[in-house]
């Protein structure tokens, strides 16, 4: 009996210490300015996560971090379609089985029917906002990467079941980036076919507030997804310029605003051929 509970101790301790490294490295990508670095070695992150989980496949720590850092690998950094597919559903499929370790009446969510799928995101609690979230923003990745697909891009009523549900509970999460990823799906189309550009620039405005301004991507969102499917001009120069004269630094969004900040400059130096 002594010797099982040591092990079981060991066990924990070593479940707890794999957990922190991959949390760690995933804030260590998140918090650099150095895009180039990263390009090129989160590949062999991504490698050293797969090892980790492939040891312990149900901690919920190293299948969140493997989810966040698959998916922005994908949606980033590669430019091979047939890559962005693999990565991002693995992502998705990290994403999930976290879910599944969270709430065991989840374990299905990604293929249950929409009514089902409806009742068990509504059972998520405040609690779940790291689970839920991360699924919903893998599951959107894995979606733009399969945009030729439209079976995937069924799927979108769902990221937005999920993304109205963090907001509920928390609109503040990740500095309110659910906001953003609704305010992308409310202008997916003009107002002639369906589209709600009022509502997404409701959400990009409220993600922008919510992150005190420092959310660069939010306002580069805003400018590509509204400003230029309303031919807006003045508003798209000012929030990307606002953008290339920010401060990218900030705690766990340094990665993210390098990349808005190159996106804004790209963006302004199209303007005059789009407008």
């Amino acid at each position: 009996m002594a010797l099982t509970a040591v092990l079981s101790g060991c066990s924990l301790m070593v479940s707890s210490a794999t957990e922190n490294l991959a949390q760690s490295l995933s804030s260590a990508v998140l918090n650099s300015d150095d895009i180039d670095t990263v390009e090129q070695g989160l590949p062999a992150y991504l490698l050293l996560l797969d090892g980790l989980i492939e040891s312990d496949p149900n901690n919920p720590g190293l299948l969140l971090a493997a989810a966040k850092l698959n998916s922005a690998y994908a949606g980033v950094f590669t430019s091979n379609p047939k890559q962005a597919k693999l990565l991002s559903l693995k992502a998705l499929n990290y994403a999930a089985n976290a879910v599944c370790q969270k709430k065991k009446q989840a374990c299905q969510i990604t293929s249950q029917p929409f009514d089902s799928f409806e009742q068990v995101v509504e059972s998520f609690q405040i609690d779940d906002l790291d689970t839920l979230y991360a699924l919903g923003s893998s599951w959107a990745g894995w979606i733009e990467a399969n945009s030729d697909d439209w079976n995937a891009i069924a799927n979108i009523a769902r990221i937005q079941t999920i993304m109205e549900r963090v907001i509920l509970l928390d609109e503040s999460y990740d500095l309110g980036s659910a906001h953003i990823y609704l305010g992308v799906m409310a202008t997916l189309l003009p107002p002639a076919l369906g589209g709600k550009p009022d509502v997404g620039q409701q959400h990009f405005q409220r993600a922008i507030t919510l992150s005190d301004g420092k959310n660069l991507m939010a306002k580069v969102t805003y400018a590509r997804r509204y400003a230029r499917l309303l031919f807006e001009r003045e508003l798209h120069d000012r929030l990307l310029n606002e953008v290339v004269a920010a401060d990218a630094k900030v705690t766990g969004l340094t990665l993210i605003n390098t990349l808005a900040k190159k996106q804004a400059q790209e963006l302004l130096s199209s303007a005059d051929a789009y407008f």
